[in-house]
């Protein structure tokens, strides 16, 4: 497995190289953003490990501008507990994101998590059917290209935001919770405090135009989780 590591850091880049190596991976290493998306696009690495605060370009300018030129998985590291940051980060099309400090061991494991997740980890693939859709609504899905369509006009969504709706438009007028979501989108266990889903779900509503105060379309069920209405 290959990773790409951008980080300033030189201490803490090389402590992770080190540990990463040391567990079979392969490692580059990169202090520089505006020297980031050039490594990134020449070793087509496994995973990119990106720290969001860089000298000249910042991750977030990084992740947005390798999201639709390489299928790693993207794994941003983020200083702050800011929710806008995460949101961002998955907004850009982040996979995960891990906060400042690092445990090596706890980062490893969030790693070899994200890496086992399949494309199609939340979509069955092997149906006949192509489109998933609410027919009662203007709401269109392709679960072969992963697309989104709304009254025709295609909404860009990032592949996790797809699983995760997929995931929803399958269940309709069922509360899904926490649990059931991550485990579904990215096979992992809930630890009670990972708020990827609640991120996920509050871009989900601002892209599909759900009112975000009042949602109509991905509505919270108090203590069950989110339920996804159909029209």
């Amino acid at each position: 497995m290959r990773i790409v590591l951008v980080e300033d850091d030189i201490k803490l880049s090389e402590l992770l190289t080190e540990y990463f190596v040391s567990n079979g991976f392969v490692v580059t290493t990169v202090h520089d953003g505006g020297q980031a998306v050039n490594a990134i696009i020449e070793n087509e690495p496994d995973l990119v490990l990106l720290d969001l605060m860089l000298p000249n370009v910042d991750g977030l300018s990084i992740c947005r501008e390798i999201r639709g030129l390489v299928s790693s998985k993207i794994m941003v590291l983020t200083a702050t507990g800011d929710d806008f940051d995460h949101v961002a980060a998955l907004e850009m099309g982040a996979d995960d994101f891990v906060s400042k400090p690092i445990k090596p061991r706890v980062l490893l494991a969030r790693i070899k998590n994200i890496l086992r997740q399949a494309p199609s980890t939340a979509i069955d693939h092997s149906s006949n059917t192509q489109n998933s859709a609410d027919q009662s609504s203007s709401l269109s899905l392709n679960a072969k290209t992963k697309r989104c369509f709304i009254q025709g006009k295609e909404i860009e969504l990032t592949e996790g935001e797809f699983d995760l709706l997929h995931l929803f438009v399958s269940n309709p007028n069922q509360a899904l919770s926490r649990e059931f979501l991550v485990q579904q989108t990215r096979g992992i266990s809930y630890d009670g405090v990972d708020r990827t889903i609640d991120n996920k779900v509050v871009l989900l509503r601002k892209k599909l135009g759900d009112n975000t105060s009042r949602p109509k379309m991905i509505v919270t069920v108090r203590g069950q989780g989110y339920l996804f209405v159909r029209d």
